[in-house]
């Protein structure tokens, strides 16, 4: 299981309740073994799944490790594979993008005040981050962490991009209109373009079909359509035309590297996963605009009069 709020836990893999006994453990190990055997029609990948699951609870002392969330090679992860951490420089020397605000950092200050909520006003939480804590709270609120941390893995495949690169991270999009998302992840600007991003992990597969993601995690979810709503409001206020609308995911997610969605006014729509990302910006989205070093500049010093951080 992917290192994720929203993947399943091993026990929601094996179909039981956390508090299933040993028995019932074994039990639900062997049906969920014979369902997912490629050999009796399963699936390969829930089958690993299934066995993955085994290793993080079919014994006592390897149930009792995963329950307390305590570290190891197959452990559940710890509270630090979800906490926010110092943003760390790569080894590789060369100049990086030049980067403003604070990726999914209102991301976060959402996460804290809704698991606080959902605790109990009054009752205090002494670590929001607990594997326990996170596992036990509602999918909602997992999402929120799981947007979080797909948000602050973007930010650090971006800052590789390089010099020629200028990166805008919780970007406010107030003048969206009521209703609409407050902000945008990512604005990338740089000669393949100018790149509105969004990071997002649902916890289960999208593609695209007619411009739109699609996908039973969504939920009724219309991502393409509310990025675009977020672009056109920056876009306006500093007199410029984005080039591609990209909405990031984890690579298990998509099917594809690349996936293109046709465009929305003028600006390309494509599904990236999260290892393609930083070479699709270098080298642009097929059949996006590039931007000559004179465009680059102009751009760049409307945007820094209008932009406005979350």
């Amino acid at each position: 299981m992917a290192d994720s709020p929203l993947s399943d836990s091993p026990y929601e893999v094996l179909g039981v309740s956390a508090d299933a006994d040993a028995a019932a453990l074994r039990l639900a190990y062997r049906r969920a073994l014979r369902r997912a055997h490629p050999d009796t029609g399963g699936d390969t990948a829930r089958f690993d799944a299934v066995q993955r699951a085994w290793v993080l609870v079919g014994t006592p002392e390897a149930r009792a490790a995963f329950d307390r969330g305590m570290p190891g090679a197959n452990a559940a992860p710890t509270r630090e594979a979800w906490a926010p951490t110092a943003p760390r420089r790569p080894r590789d020397s060369r100049p990086l993008a030049r980067s403003y605000g604070h990726p999914g950092g209102l991301t976060r200050e959402r996460y804290l005040d809704r698991i606080r909520e959902w605790v109990g006003r009054g009752v205090e939480v002494p670590d929001p981050y607990d594997p326990a804590l996170v596992r036990s709270a509602p999918r909602d609120i997992r999402h929120i962490l799981a947007d979080a941390l797909v948000e602050e893995a973007t930010a650090r495949a971006l800052s590789t991009l390089g010099i020629a690169y200028t990166i805008w991270h919780d970007v406010a999009t107030d003048a969206a209109g009521p209703g609409l998302p407050p902000k945008l992840d990512h604005l990338v600007l740089g000669p393949t373009g100018l790149f509105a991003i969004q990071s997002e992990d649902w916890g289960g597969p999208v593609a695209m079909k007619r411009g739109e993601l699609i996908g039973e995690a969504l939920a009724g979810e219309r991502p393409v359509r509310a990025l675009a709503a977020r672009a056109k409001a920056i876009g306006r206020a500093a007199r410029v035309k984005p080039t591609a609308l990209v909405i990031v995911v984890p690579d298990e997610y998509a099917a594809e590297p690349l996936q293109l969605g046709g465009s929305v006014r003028g600006a390309v729509v494509a599904l990236v996963r999260s290892s393609r990302l930083a070479s699709a910006v270098r080298e642009g989205i097929p059949g996006s605009a590039h931007l000559g070093g004179t465009e680059v500049m102009e751009v760049r010093s409307r945007l820094q009069a209008v932009v406005r951080f979350a």
